[in-house]
């Protein structure tokens, strides 16, 4: 039997040993780096590993963006005293931390969705919400929708880029 050890004969070999010995790992060249690059992390407003239970996890980091779910005022003061721009403070204030959780910043806000319960809060949302973006907006779509979750006159949910580990 004519037997000829090409590199890639020895690789395989090696790997068959390596795997079976439990040490495959070890031997690949890819770091943690690289892994946690792609790999998805679900985290909640701590920035803590979300649980099993977590059905909807405030932020979402992969492939270098940011992906921070719906948020809303959940205002508990009494609804006379609600005004579009408290609820788009409280809103851009938490989406802006969570934001932060996930290693971005404001201004590495991509795309921003804001959902308004009147469109006549318009002009309201877009005082405050020019004030979060001094050096220039992310893209943005506003539309008006029948009705919100804890009765919020706002919810806002983002994408950005992680700008820091």
């Amino acid at each position: 039997m004519n037997f000829t050890l090409t590199r890639r004969m020895f690789a395989l070999r090696s790997a068959s040993v390596l795997s079976a010995l439990g040490i495959t790992a070890a031997a690949l060249p890819t770091s943690a780096a690289a892994q946690d690059t792609n790999a998805i992390r679900k985290l909640n407003g701590e920035g803590k590993p979300g649980g099993e239970k977590d059905v909807i996890m405030p932020v979402i980091v992969h492939n270098g963006l940011i992906y921070v779910s719906g948020q809303g005022a959940h205002d508990t003061r009494d609804s006379k005293e609600w005004t579009i721009e408290s609820h788009t403070t409280m809103v851009m204030d938490k989406v802006k931390k969570l934001v932060e959780v996930g290693g971005g910043s404001v201004d590495s806000i991509l795309q921003l969705q804001v959902f308004l319960v009147k469109i006549e809060h318009w002009d309201g949302m877009h005082k405050v919400f020019s004030t979060y973006f001094p050096h220039g907006g992310p893209a943005r779509t506003t539309v008006a929708v029948a009705a919100l979750p804890g009765d919020s006159l706002v919810e806002i949910n983002c994408i950005a880029a992680v700008t820091r580990k």
